[in-house]
C-alpha cells in the first residue's frame, strides 16, 4: 500500500525569502574564498584611474573641460562605475559554472519559485560590487572629495542601484550561455562599449551629435553623472539627482524583469 507524505503549506514570502538569503549567502561566500578576484577587481581599476588619470591630466585641463578638473577628478566616478560593472558581471560567471557542476539543475528542480532564485544571484552580485564600489571610496579624498552623512548615503544608493541593474543584465546574459568564453565575447562586445559611452572617460558635452544621443540614450550615463554630482558638487552635471535616480531605478527594474523572464522562459533541451 503506498500512502503519499502529507505537506504542510510554506507561506509564499518565506518560500522565497529562505532560498534567496541561501544563494546570497553563496554568492558571498565563494567570491571572498577567492582572494585574487577580490583584489583584482579593486587594483585593475585603480591603476587604469592613476595611469590614464595622469596621462591626460594637463591636456584635459588646457581644454573645454567641465569646471576646468584634472583629469583624476573628472575619471574618479568613472573608475568607480568601472568597479562596480566588473564585479557584477564576472560574478555572474558563476551561474554558467553552477550549470556545468549541475548545482543549477538541482536548484531549478528544487520546490522554489524562480523568481527566489533569479533574487538570490543578483542579490548576492549586487552585495558583492557595491561593497567593492564603496571601498573604492576611501581614495576620494585623494582628489580632494569630501563628503557628509547624507551625501555619502545617497553615493552608497546610487552605487546600489547601478550594481543592481549590472548584476541583474549580466544575469540575464550568463543565463543563456554554455561557456565562459561565450560570455567573454558579449563583455567585450557589449558591455565595454556601454561603459566607455556613459562619459567616464570623456565629457558628453564635447562627444559629436550622434555619439551625444548614444550616451544620453545609456542607462550607465545617468550613474556617471549622479556620482560625479555629489562628489564634486562645483562640478556642472547634465542631468539632476532626481532625474539621474528615475533613470537608474529604470533601468534596474527593467534588468530584474528582463532577468525573471529568461529564467521562466527556459525550457529543457531535448535529448540528442
Amino acid at each position: 500500500m503506498v500512502t503519499r507524505a502529507a505537506t504542510l503549506p510554506v507561506p509564499i514570502s518565506a518560500g522565497v525569502a529562505l532560498p534567496s538569503f541561501t544563494l546570497w549567502w553563496r554568492e558571498i561566500v565563494r567570491f571572498y574564498r577567492q582572494r585574487s578576484r577580490v583584489v583584482g577587481v579593486i587594483a585593475s581599476p585603480l591603476i587604469f584611474w592613476v595611469v590614464i588619470g595622469s596621462g591626460f591630466g594637463s591636456s584635459f585641463r588646457s581644454g573645454n573641460a567641465p569646471g576646468q578638473q584634472h583629469y583624476l577628478n573628472y575619471f574618479y566616478p568613472g573608475a568607480l562605475i568601472m568597479i562596480v560593472l566588473f564585479t557584477s558581471i564576472f560574478t555572474m560567471m558563476s551561474v554558467i559554472e553552477d550549470r556545468k557542476e549541475g548545482f543549477l539543475l538541482s536548484v531549478m528542480v528544487a520546490p522554489v519559485p524562480r523568481s527566489a532564485i533569479v533574487l538570490g544571484k543578483v542579490l548576492g552580485g549586487t552585495t558583492l560590487s557595491a561593497i567593492q564600489g564603496l571601498i573604492f571610496l576611501a581614495f576620494a579624498p585623494l582628489v580632494g572629495v569630501r563628503m557628509g552623512v547624507s551625501d555619502f548615503l545617497l553615493v552608497t544608493l546610487v552605487v546600489f542601484l547601478v550594481s543592481f541593474a549590472l548584476t541583474a543584465l549580466g544575469f540575464a546574459i550568463a543565463w543563456r550561455m554554455d561557456s565562459t568564453q561565450a560570455f567573454h565575447a558579449i563583455i567585450n562586445l557589449f558591455l565595454i562599449p556601454l561603459w566607455l559611452l556613459s562619459g567616464a572617460m570623456f565629457p558628453l558635452s564635447g562627444a559629436s551629435g550622434w555619439l551625444a544621443l548614444v550616451m544620453r540614450a545609456n542607462p550607465l550615463t545617468y550613474g556617471v553623472e549622479a556620482l560625479r554630482g555629489l562628489l564634486f558638487p562645483a562640478s556642472p552635471t547634465l542631468t539632476s539627482l532626481p532625474v539621474s535616480m528615475t533613470a537608474l531605478g529604470a533601468f534596474a527594474a527593467a534588468m530584474f524583469g528582463l532577468s525573471f523572464f529568461m529564467v521562466n522562459r527556459r525550457t529543457t533541451r531535448p535529448a540528442a
